[in-house]
């Protein structure tokens, strides 16, 4: 029943809200925190990305990040993909993605490794109201002999047309991420 109420209470809520709304064009930069479960190390990072609309329905996108982790560990990562974009309903927009990612990491006195791939996302972007966004997805990513899935969360508060500023999580096999971001808007 609360479910219920809580459901009917966004959609009445974000019905000034419009998928049509959602921008494609855009810049962010960020901070972060990673945490690599399996061998129990951390670090913060710091990352850019974007996406330009080439059209109503696709867009291209990039990112690219660097942190540094404990023990002196540095690890980068870059994606640059084409994604597809269709509104579901009045407030939520699908979105798919396929991408070539890139990882490299730096161990003192090991040397670096690197590593290639594919990454696939599915997601969806929700405008709870004219300002909150609330977007959720899940990614998979083949980077040769490793291979794993994630789950993130966002929200994103607009305070302008051209500006919003977000917090996120995601959650994957072996590791766990937070971030807070600034996104600039171009294309609005």
């Amino acid at each position: 029943m609360r479910r219920t109420t809580l459901v009917l209470a966004l959609l009445a809520v974000s019905a000034t809200a419009s998928a049509s709304d959602f921008d494609y064009n855009y810049l962010t930069v960020g901070y972060g925190n990673t945490e690599l479960d399996d061998i129990n190390v951390d670090g913060d990072a710091i990352g850019i990305g974007g996406s330009y609309a080439l059209s109503n329905r696709y867009h291209v996108f990039a990112g690219y990040e660097m942190a540094d982790m404990d023990f002196d560990v540095e690890v980068t990562t870059m994606a640059v993909g084409l994604g597809f974009n269709t509104a579901v309903s009045p407030v939520v927009d699908l979105v798919t993605r396929v991408s070539y990612q890139y990882l490299e990491a730096e161990v003192p006195g090991f040397g670096s490794a690197d590593e290639s791939g594919l990454g696939l996302g599915l997601g969806m972007r929700f405008a709870a109201t004219e300002q909150l966004e609330l977007d959720a997805g899940i990614d998979y990513v083949d980077l040769g002999d490793s291979d794993g899935t994630s789950f993130g969360i966002a929200g994103l508060y607009s305070f302008t047309n051209a500006f919003a500023l977000g917090l996120g999580g995601s959650w994957g096999d072996d590791a766990s991420a937070y971030s807070v971001s600034g996104r600039f808007y171009f294309g609005k």
